[in-house]
This record gives C-alpha cells, sequence and structure tokens, in this order.
C-alpha cells in the first residue's frame, strides 16, 4: 500500500471534480480547493451529481455509499488550508502555463514538506512547470480520462527529476483509488492518452472550422464507418469546450486559431458542454 491516505485537489471543474470525488469513493481523505466561494460552491454541485451517476453506474455504490463518499469530503477556497495535511496534490487547473506555474509558486509556500505534487495537464509537458515548485524530486504529472468510474486510466509520467519513490507511491496510490497506473518511460506531450485523442479531434474540429460538414454529420460518419460509441463533437462536449478552447488558442497556427474562434462562439453563448446541459448538442439536466 501507498503512504498516501490526504489528497487534495486544485480545482474543481469537470475532471477536478471526478479525481476527487472518486479518491473519496476509493477511501481517501479528500479536500478539494477552487479560488473562490462561488467555485468551490459548482464543485460541491458537481461532486453531488457525480454521487447519483455512481449510484446508477458503479457497482457496490448504490446503499449509501456513493453519498457516504461526498459527505466524507471537504471544500474549501483557501489554500494553505486545502494542503495543511495532504500526502498528495493533484492540480487540475486550467490548461495554461501561466496560471499552472503560478498555482505551483503559491503551493510551494505552504505545502508540508512530505506533500507530493502531481499535475494532470492533458498537453504541457511537466518540465515546463517543474521549475515552479520547491520539490522536483516529488513532483510528476498523473492524468486522468474523464469520466473517471468507466475509463480508469492513470498515466503516471515523471520528468527526469522525479524520484523512484514518489514514482512508485504514485503508481500504488493510483492503483488503490481504483484506476489503472500506465507508467511512460519519458515526456511526452499529451501522453498516451491525448497523443492518440487530440489529433482526431483536431481534425474533426478543421472539418467543422472550414464548413466542410456540421458536427453531427461528422460525428455520424465517424461512428457508422468505424462502430465507435461517440463522435468527435459528442467527446468535445464530455471533455468541455472550455478545454478546448485552452488547448486550440494557445497554438498561433492559423488552422487552429479558425477553430478557437468558432470555440469562441460557443462559450460566449454559454455552451460548454455537457456538464452545461449544451455544447454541440443538447442534454437532459
Amino acid at each position: 500500500m501507498s503512504n498516501i491516505q490526504h489528497v487534495t485537489v486544485l480545482g474543481t471543474g469537470v475532471l477536478g471534480s471526478q479525481i476527487a470525488y472518486q479518491a473519496a469513493f476509493a477511501g481517501k481523505t479528500v479536500t478539494a480547493y477552487d479560488i473562490n466561494d462561488d467555485a468551490v460552491a459548482a464543485g460541491r454541485e458537481r461532486a453531488a451529481g457525480l454521487a447519483k451517476r455512481y449510484e446508477a453506474e458503479v457497482d457496490g455504490a448504490a446503499g449509501g455509499k456513493a453519498q457516504a463518499a461526498l459527505e466524507s469530503m471537504t471544500f474549501t477556497a483557501d489554500l494553505a488550508e486545502a494542503v495543511k495535511n495532504a500526502d498528495l496534490v493533484i492540480e487540475a487547473v486550467p490548461e495554461k502555463i501561466e496560471i499552472k506555474r503560478g498555482t505551483y509558486e503559491k503551493l510551494s509556500a505552504v505545502a508540508p514538506e512530505k506533500t507530493i505534487f502531481a499535475t494532470n495537464s492533458s498537453t504541457l509537458l511537466p518540465s515546463d512547470i517543474v521549475d515552479a515548485t520547491d520539490r522536483p524530486e516529488k513532483f510528476l504529472a498523473l492524468h486522468f480520462a474523464n469520466e473517471i468510474w468507466k475509463h480508469n486510466t492513470a498515466e503516471v509520467m515523471p520528468v527526469p527529476a522525479t524520484s523512484e519513490d514518489t514514482k512508485r507511491e504514485v503508481e500504488e496510490y493510483a492503483a488503490e483509488m481504483g484506476m489503472v497506473p500506465i507508467v511512460l518511460k519519458k515526456e511526452k506531450a499529451g501522453y498516451l492518452l491525448n497523443s492518440l485523442l487530440v489529433p482526431w479531434l483536431d481534425a474533426a474540429a478543421g472539418l467543422w472550422a472550414g464548413d466542410f460538414a456540421d458536427p453531427e454529420t461528422i460525428d455520424k460518419t465517424w461512428k457508422l464507418a468505424t462502430g465507435a460509441p461517440l463522435g468527435p463533437f459528442q467527446v468535445f462536449d464530455v471533455v468541455g469546450l472550455t478545454t478546448a478552447y485552452n488547448i486550440t488558442s494557445s497554438n498561433p497556427d492559423p488552422a487552429h486559431q479558425a477553430v478557437a474562434a468558432k470555440l469562441k462562439e460557443k462559450i460566449d453563448a454559454g455552451e460548454l458542454g455537457r456538464a452545461t446541459g449544451k455544447g454541440f448538442y443538447t442534454y437532459d439536466a
């Protein structure tokens, strides 16, 4: 078993809330942090929604276990309070390098010496962040897929300075959390999952932005031709359009900027994806 019992998750968005709730469901002591009271309240609401989904979809979650996991979680907008007992901090803040580096600078000032730091960044290299921490030997990437209770991969990606003890501890923790640990040999932007997923989504978004076909037609084509359960724009809705925009807008390539501009129109209209009830598709509450 790992020595990781107290887990803090920074960021309670779509995936951050899932990471926190899954850890609580697995029996860990969990604190979920976000930057202000409104964000914390939204994170608490997402966790409550997850408890209902677990009851319906996860073996063993009915009969009170899912609700007990929710009630065991602590939510706060006080960073120092959030990490005061943390064995592991998993960062799931927006996919912007300046936000992530700023977060680690603040975190390093208040976290106990024992605490391991893990970034859930989906595209950025952890080496781009590590010098913003005060503990490179206790820093690595730990990346989760969306709908974590169904797609239970945990990609463990060290930086050159990560100690073997840290890597082993996080790998053991991921298994205790109910994940399948996938350890990369060396750093790769996008890890394994997103190195496969992002080019596929980029291709679909380019077809949409170039007005070759609408999202429904692109999705239908993919699903009929491959037998896949979801098309790329359904996946965009699950991931969240804000995350897609943050990644796409950071690429100066004109094709990516054209996609980012169209995503921004949907975001400005409040169409953020499945979590808000509408993205490329409309969902029941």
